[in-house]
């Protein structure tokens, strides 16, 4: 089977029907709303589509993050946002973040993993013995030191670097800014580590260099080197001691959690995922636009007896519950359960926090 015809294959199964869905998808009808030859993302169509359906589940609202972003390129508007930006860093630095311009789909990156590395990837499963709670939630529950993502809500807080991942990792995760495939990312933390965002920061602190994964950038070039005087490259690297797969059943993912903390998950986003604000997500209308990462961190059900997924996103807290959304549980949901990934610390270079009776302070271990 030859390669585009895999990636197809491995697209359609992420993107097919899902069965079980509490909530029949309606059909697209045009609602995109055109202007200069670009369509914006956030439609008031979509938003009335959802709250006015009987069996939505959720409900949708405007999110200002998203106010200035299109679904489609648009050259004119990229370049308005490349000038904006510019003026923006030149004069107003860190204190001046660059202009939210920018197309919608450029910001969903999860590529479909080819199959000759998913056959090497372990892939972990739980004893159905194994009793879990009805309800989790990794923010409120501080588990046992476990995954990287956990590190944050552990005693362990070290804040590891975008730019080492997005600039260095290459050909080996994907493309850069462009996208990639999570457990290549995750490969990378156990072959090559990656350094603290202190030494390599997302946003260059010198001059506005280069503001990140903006549309009228290209991927950061990789220069192995902390923008912080006396801090040495290699010394500044962080380490996982795996790169695994958990079995798609919800089962093993909520065991998986339970037992050493949040995983990563890709999915499929549709328009409609861009307004959400509140509920359990279920997709209903709107076009394919990606692949999504996020990071789950626990489950629940609802009043009404639905199950669901916690999951934290990444697109600021003004969007949907605070930053976090829940997405329904046990029916593979735009792909959700397909695709999850995780891997556990290594102590080398790690930086503890502890309390004695001298005081608090740090150690590296």
């Amino acid at each position: 089977m030859g390669m585009p015809l895999l990636l197809l294959l491995l697209i359609l199964v992420a993107t097919g029907p899902q069965a079980g869905r509490a909530a029949k998808p309606i059909p697209n009808l045009q609602l995109m709303t055109k202007e200069g030859g670009s369509s914006r993302i956030i439609q008031d169509d979509i938003i009335k589509a959802i709250n006015k359906h009987p069996n939505a589940g959720w409900t949708a609202a405007r999110n200002p993050y998203f106010a200035n972003y299109t679904v489609n390129n648009n050259t004119l508007l990229l370049f308005i946002a490349y000038i904006k930006t510019f003026i923006s860093c030149l004069f107003g630095g860190l204190n001046n973040p660059p202009v939210q311009t920018a197309q919608f789909k450029h910001i969903l990156g999860v590529k479909p993993t080819p199959h000759s590395v998913l056959n090497d990837v372990p892939v972990k499963t739980y004893p159905r013995s194994l009793m879990l709670p009805k309800e989790f939630d990794a923010r409120v529950t501080v588990a046992r030191v476990g995954h990287l993502v956990l590190w944050s809500v552990s005693r362990i807080n070290i804040s590891l670097s975008v730019n080492d991942l997005v600039a260095c990792c290459g050909f080996m995760c994907g493309d850069g800014c462009d996208g990639g495939y999570p457990i290549m990312a995750w490969r990378y933390f156990v072959r090559n580590g990656v350094v603290t965002d202190e030494c390599d920061p997302y946003f260059d602190q010198v001059g506005c260099k280069h503001p990140g994964c903006e549309p009228a950038y290209p991927t950061p070039l990789c220069e192995k080197k902390c923008k912080v005087q006396n801090q040495v490259w290699l010394e500044k690297k962080h380490f996982s001691v795996n790169a695994y797969r958990v079995n798609s059943d919800p089962h093993d993912i909520m065991a998986e959690v339970y037992q050493n903390g949040p995983v990563e998950v890709a999915f499929t986003v549709y328009e409609d995922f861009a307004h959400y604000k509140s509920g359990v997500y279920k997709h209903i209308t709107g076009g394919m636009m990606g692949g999504h990462a996020v990071k789950l961190i626990g489950w629940g059900t609802t009043d009404a007896g639905e199950d669901y997924w916690l999951l934290a996103n990444q697109w600021n807290r003004g969007w949907g519950d605070d930053g976090y959304f829940k997405i329904i549980r046990g029916t593979n949901e735009c792909g959700i359960e397909e695709d999850v990934v995780a891997g556990m610390p290594s102590t080398k270079n790690m930086v503890r926090n502890y309390d004695s009776a001298f005081g608090v302070g740090t150690a590296i271990v």
